[in-house]
């Protein structure tokens, strides 16, 4: 293996990787919570703010910056949630 020399590329590699595969499962999982939102207008303003703002970030590359977004996108996505159920209740 050519890169057995460097034990750490792997593992940033892995890593990326990793982070990358959390960020699609939020981002699948706020676009099935949109689904549930009744009004056809609200789904659709929220389903285009969402993938843009997805897109919007997806070139970055700071670590600490990356983090941020993933919590942000987790703190919108539980508000979404609970909204959600408050409606249904």
């Amino acid at each position: 293996d050519k890169f057995s020399r460097f034990p750490f590329s792997n593992l940033l590699i892995l890593g990326q990787f990793l982070q990358r595969q959390k960020i699609l499962g939020i981002y699948r999982t706020m676009l099935r919570t949109i689904r549930q939102v009744p009004d056809e207008g609200d789904r659709k303003y929220l389903r285009d703010w969402a993938s843009a703002e997805f897109k919007r970030n997806k070139t970055a590359t700071d670590q600490d910056a990356i983090r941020m977004m993933i919590t942000q996108a987790n703190n919108h996505l539980e508000e979404l949630q609970k909204s959600l159920a408050l409606a249904r209740s």
